[in-house]
């Protein structure tokens, strides 16, 4: 990719995607510029990938063929304000942030851009993360096809109209913090009937991996897995009896039903 990748803000999520682009080799590190609120930041990026880093978002943002605004929610208004001159008109802006809106970019800059809201998840960092995109008219299918390429750097990328955006923070964007807590039961669970910390941690997370496997590579149902394991007057369906008189499926629904009104209000204000 002959492009100029930019990151204003470089946190967790922005390094992951920093690194998934060079690990797959889609762009060089002089390809990739970073500016960040502390020196320490852009100095640890820039020893550990060679990229460039600038101490000013208007030099990092100005130089952008593709810009990305990895900051939160509430930062967006005064960044771009800060940026928003400085800007290539061909630029494609991204930004990472549950709840902000394409309508939100475009008014912002106070003038048509090339506007994308994707919503990554934290898996993102080892390579496996889950990443929904939503562009506006501007963005041309070349530059999409361009988009999905550094999102695939980092997992599977899929693009969707940006009404169903506000939904998805609770089935990908913030699920993978239900599942810590589900491996976390597990593990306790294992430790409450002998097994060590350590091993109950490993059995849990290998076992979820591999059912969530299951599910992407078997294309069957998660039901009809559930019943491969379930033999008829066993200790699994025991397991399960007893999860669904505790109510565990409603109990995650009223979690994704919390987490979608949660990013709905912020979509509100922005």
């Amino acid at each position: 990719m002959n492009k100029k990748i930019s990151f204003v803000g470089c946190g967790k999520m922005a390094q992951a995607i920093i690194g998934g682009i060079l690990k797959s080799n889609l762009v060089n590190p002089r390809q990739i510029i970073a500016s960040a609120r502390t020196e320490l930041t852009l100095e640890d990026v820039k020893n550990r990938w060679e990229i460039q880093t600038r101490s000013s978002n208007i030099e990092a943002a100005k130089e952008a063929d593709i810009l990305f605004l990895a900051i939160k929610p509430d930062g967006h208004g005064a960044v771009i304000d800060e940026i928003k001159n400085s800007i290539n008109s061909q630029a494609i802006i991204i930004t990472i942030a549950a709840g902000i809106s394409l309508s939100f970019l475009e008014q912002s800059f106070g003038r048509k851009i090339k506007a994308v809201r994707s919503m990554p998840n934290t898996p993102s960092l080892v390579g496996e993360g889950m990443s929904v995109l939503s562009a506006n008219e501007s963005v041309t299918p070349e530059d999409m096809e361009e988009v999905i390429k550094i999102f695939s750097c980092i997992g599977k990328a899929a693009v969707m109209e940006e009404k169903m955006m506000d939904a998805i923070p609770a089935i990908s964007g913030s699920s993978p913090a239900y599942v810590y807590m589900f491996i976390e039961a597990l593990a306790d669970g294992g430790v409450k009937a002998g097994l060590s910390r350590d091993q109950s941690y490993q059995l849990a997370a290998q076992a979820v991996l591999g059912a969530a496997k299951m599910v992407l590579e078997t294309g069957k149902h998660p039901a009809e897995l559930k019943d491969e394991v379930c033999t008829p007057g066993g200790a699994t369906i025991e397991a399960v009896a007893e999860l669904e008189r505790k109510g565990f499926r409603a109990s995650v629904l009223s979690a994704m039903e919390q987490c979608f009104d949660k990013t709905k209000a912020l979509s509100g204000k922005n």
